[in-house]
């Protein structure tokens, strides 16, 4: 006779079922069948931002060099002189990147208030003594690094916006109202700092990060409006009110018709772009970068991309950032947590946004703005907060259901391994019950721990085997637990649906 929880699962798994629709058949189907149970592993959005981090890092390491070699030799007299700099930055970034990943949430929660603070105070200094470039002052020379606050601004509106709304939450739910007060006067002094810079690029990503809450949080449609009318306003005040700004918009609207004036960069880097091909001219091989498309190594490092990996290059980088951006929206919708919703959702927003600025600025179809590509232009401004971002996406990824359990049962990392062969680290020792029956067996008689026979290494390769098969006989039964525990809430929650 089938039980009331055998009829439920039924009832269940029919709804899901009904809800997925039809199976597909054949190769295809299987195909499918077997990408879906890839997307749905425990540690897939970990490896997702790790993978696509790293990818984005390295191929940002080479075209850098590539990008920026002769300007750096015309310049400096050194072709390495900018690749050496990003070099520093990923190898100061990269710990940083990790250190992130290690953080309990806690850390973030209370970082985004010193974070707030610090950008708020150096876009002031930016104000009074920054340096101007190419119409916009962003930057803090400090002998020979130059500092561009505006970037650290960024993360702190992620971790302060995410925690103020967090904080404030009801039942998981959070109510758009609280967002007037003082979140929105924080978001309106940072994007006025950012713009008294002149720097109407950044402005617009922090818009993106604000726009990100506001959609978290269920912000009704009218008051997108009202905030996509205010940026509007604000956005086309810069533009009037600054001539190099309505010169770059007239260049995004007739670039050929300016090729020779203000159109000049985003038509060299459509040039770059089409000379490409399918697959490139060649790694290193680029003809613009010889002193015809201006900011190759930064703003525009997307059209050397197109011009010496060809159309398929730049897919794949479109494709690295789409995949980026899926994780992080993956770990947003499968946490249950306010503060890791929100601000996984914004940080992901200002990457993959940004990205699409930068990408749609170089092809044509978005005016020149002047951000950089994430991960991939020079600057290490831009990168150390990118990559803090990531270590905190990483961090929160190892939260996700089951993903504590399958990177425990995945064992150590090799820096954790490497580090326990210099006993530098704990990670690699056995359990403290496992060393305390050690130091028993050690203490025993030496005729003690032979046995009987005095056939010694029998006696350890048996015990060896025994501790082995309850290892194992324990791991199974706890898997099996945990299944059927997580089936039972799965129907209860299907059956309150």
């Amino acid at each position: 006779m089938t039980g009331p929880a055998t009829g439920s699962a039924g009832a269940a798994t029919a709804r899901k079922a009904e809800r997925r629709g039809p199976e597909p058949v054949g190769w295809a189907g299987a195909q499918l069948a077997a990408l879906r149970e890839l997307l749905g592993r425990p540690l897939t959005s970990y490896h997702l931002v790790l993978g696509c981090s790293a990818l984005l890092l390295a191929l940002g390491l080479m075209m850098v060099l590539s990008a920026s070699s002769i300007e750096a030799l015309q310049r400096t007299g050194d072709p390495f002189y900018w690749f050496l700099k990003q070099v520093t930055s990923v190898a100061i970034g990269l710990p940083l990147m990790w250190v992130c990943s290690r953080l309990p949430q806690r850390f973030f929660r209370l970082a985004g208030y010193p974070l707030m603070g610090l950008a708020i105070l150096g876009l002031l200094m930016v104000i009074f003594l920054g340096q101007e470039l190419l119409g916009a002052q962003r930057w803090i020379v400090i002998g020979p690094f130059s500092v561009q606050p505006s970037e650290p601004a960024k993360l702190a509106l992620v971790l302060w916006g995410a925690d103020l709304l967090a904080t404030r939450a009801r039942a998981g739910r959070i109510e758009w109202r609280q967002l007037l007060i003082p979140l929105m006067p924080g978001v309106a002094l940072l994007a006025v700092l950012v713009m008294l810079g002149r720097d109407l690029g950044t402005t617009l990503v922090l818009m993106m990060i604000f726009l990100a809450l506001l959609w978290v949080v269920g912000a009704p449609v009218r008051l997108f409006g009202g905030i996509l009318a205010l940026l509007a306003l604000a956005t086309a005040t810069m533009i009037i009110a600054e001539p190099y700004r309505l010169d770059r918009l007239t260049g995004f609207l007739h670039p050929w018709d300016t090729a020779q004036n203000e159109g000049f960069q985003s038509v060299q880097g459509l040039m770059a772009i089409g000379s490409g091909g399918w697959f490139g001219i060649g790694l290193g091989a680029s003809r613009q970068k010889w002193n015809y498309l201006p900011h190759a190594e930064s703003d525009f490092i997307f059209s050397i991309i197109g011009e010496e990996l060809g159309l398929m290059g730049t897919l794949v980088v479109v494709a690295l950032f789409g995949l980026l951006g899926y994780a992080g929206l993956r770990i947003a919708i499968r946490t249950k947590d306010p503060f890791v919703r929100l601000s996984a959702a914004a940080a992901t927003a200002w990457i993959a946004g940004q990205a699409v600025v930068n990408i749609g600025a170089v092809i044509g179809v978005l005016p020149v703005t002047g951000i950089p590509l994430p991960l991939v232009s020079y600057g290490g401004s831009a990168l150390l907060p990118t990559l803090a971002a990531l270590g905190m996406l990483v961090s929160f990824a190892k939260q996700e259901p089951g993903a504590a359990e399958a990177l425990a049962a995945r064992g150590p990392g090799p820096v954790a391994r490497a580090l326990s062969w210099l006993g530098l680290n704990r990670a690699g020792r056995r359990p403290a019950a496992s060393r305390a029956a050690a130091r028993q067996q050690a203490a025993r008689p030496r005729t003690a721990r032979r046995g009987t026979t005095g056939n010694g290494s029998g006696n350890i390769r048996d015990k060896i085997r025994k501790d082995v098969r309850e290892n194992v006989r324990g791991n199974i039964r706890e898997d099996v637990r945990e299944n059927i525990r997580e089936n039972i809430r799965e129907n209860i929650r299907e059956n309150r649906e």
